[in-house]
């Protein structure tokens, strides 16, 4: 096992990754940015590293500071966290060239599942169910527009590289195709640097379903349920829940079953995430995959038990996964509530400032992730997520209640949060029956918003 790590990251998950490493006797290094002086994650580590002014480009994106820094302290590995560096292919090539193990998958496994289409090649070679589309990347308007026809309208164009909803486009006819096809192009290419694009058959209001999986560097490669992810608003997920209600267990079986050998065709190691779209009929179709931890890990870690961070640590140590697909059970139920410092009355504004007061909730079954304590200052730098709250019970029906519990518990004083609109979703008829698909918050919620 590793002695030291650095972890490359801020906020919330820092703080996660820094607790797992106590409980495993290693010694971290944080970096941080000016802005993060007095961050929660730098008071808890043994040893903390400035990297740059307030600006992400110039302080948590920064690769020569980041990387002289683990030399510097002697860090033998490094952990990026999810976002920023945690998904660059060139960042985990540095890390291996300059002796330090990256904690992710190899670069080459990266670099193939961040791009969508040759992602999807990878699956569809492996046996994966894909939806129906361009074999890449269109070269020219005639192409894409005969692939559309061919597919069949509504269709949807999307980046090439990339994600979080930049660079896609829903076209429901031909006269929209070719502005719908530019603009995509252009957001690509203004986001990512790669104005590529790809077209796809379009399935409408479907569920958004991934699983969780777990491989050694001993070929040892296990999935560890699901989790929905439907609840979102712009393409960002704001609640998730395991397991999905929707899965019948030959269906969850499936699923599990594809994104292993989805897995196992691009050699991966270390935690990730294969993505699937569940259509109404039960039919799911490979989306992407996340080579990184996922910000809704801990529902995951609430219904099996499992310590994804710390098997993080150990597969990258060479250690074998420490349980077996035998080993993996579900129980019970789990929700997580994304707490964002943003305004809902006020169209979900950023609301950064100073947090006056903080109560975090607590009881049976209740657990935050955080890193805000009172007399913090919220920086308008950063993504305004600032706290996951995740609630188990022995069932939906205990979770929803805990978690409503929970939230309104919470306090935090001094800036507007998401925690009125948490509440309002978990009060709502379609969430309780289940009856809700990847753009309900949007139909349901949103008008006048």
């Amino acid at each position: 096992m590793f002695s030291k790590i650095l972890v490359a990251n801020r906020g919330e998950i820092a703080v996660r990754v820094i607790r797992a490493c106590k409980e495993l006797g290693i010694r971290t290094v944080a970096i941080y940015s000016e802005a993060d002086e007095a961050a929660l994650h730098v008071r808890l580590a043994d040893e903390a590293v400035c990297v740059g002014p307030a600006s992400s480009a110039r302080s948590y994106l920064n690769i020569p500071n980041i990387m002289s820094a683990a030399l510097l302290t002697g860090a033998e590995a490094i952990h990026p966290g999810y976002g920023y560096l945690a998904e660059r292919a060139r960042f985990a090539e540095i890390c291996e060239d300059h002796g330090i193990e990256f904690i992710g998958p190899k670069p080459w496994t990266i670099e193939i599942m961040g791009d969508k289409a040759a992602a999807k090649k990878a699956m569809e070679a492996a046996g994966v169910p894909v939806i129906t589309g361009s074999d890449g990347p269109v070269e020219s308007d005639n192409e894409a527009l005969r692939v559309a026809r061919e597919i069949g309208y509504p269709v949807i164009v999307k980046a090439a590289a990339g994600g979080g909803g930049k660079g896609m486009r829903v076209v429901h006819c031909q006269e929209d195709f070719l502005r719908a096809l530019n603009l995509a192009r252009a957001e690509a290419d203004a986001a990512f640097g790669n104005g590529e694009v790809y077209i796809e058959k379009f399935i409408d209001k479907p569920r958004h379903v991934e699983i969780q999986i777990a491989a050694d560097r001993h070929g040892n490669v296990v999935h560890l349920g699901e989790r929905e992810c439907s609840l979102q608003r712009r393409q960002q997920k704001i609640l998730e829940e395991a397991p999905c209600i929707a899965l019948t267990p030959k269906l969850r079986q499936a699923m599990g079953e594809a994104a292993v050998a989805g897995a196992k065709a691009v050699e991966y190691v270390n935690t990730g995430t294969v993505e699937f779209l569940v259509d109404q009929d039960g039919q799911f179709y490979f989306m992407e995959m996340n080579t990184r931890i996922q910000v809704e890990h801990p529902v995951t870690e609430m219904i099996t038990g499992i310590d994804l961070v710390k098997e993080q640590l150990r597969i990258a140590a060479g250690e074998r996964l420490s349980f077996s697909q035998d080993d993996v059970t579900l129980r019970g139920h789990a929700i997580e509530c994304r707490i964002n410092a943003e305004n809902p009355e006020a169209g979900f504004i950023p609301s950064p400032g100073v947090i006056s007061a903080y109560h975090a909730p607590g009881g049976m079954g209740v657990r935050v992730d955080s890193s805000i304590y009172p007399g913090w200052e919220v920086s308008p730098f950063y993504d305004p997520m600032i706290a996951k709250i995740i609630a188990w019970g022995r069932n939906r029906e205990e979770a929803i209640a805990r978690m409503e519990a929970a939230l309104s518990e919470m306090v935090i004083e001094g800036i507007a949060t998401s925690i009125p609109f948490h509440l309002e979703l978990l009060r709502d008829g379609g969430f309780r029956s289940g009856r809700f698909h990847t753009k309900y918050i949007e139909e349901e919620f949103m008008t006048g918003r």
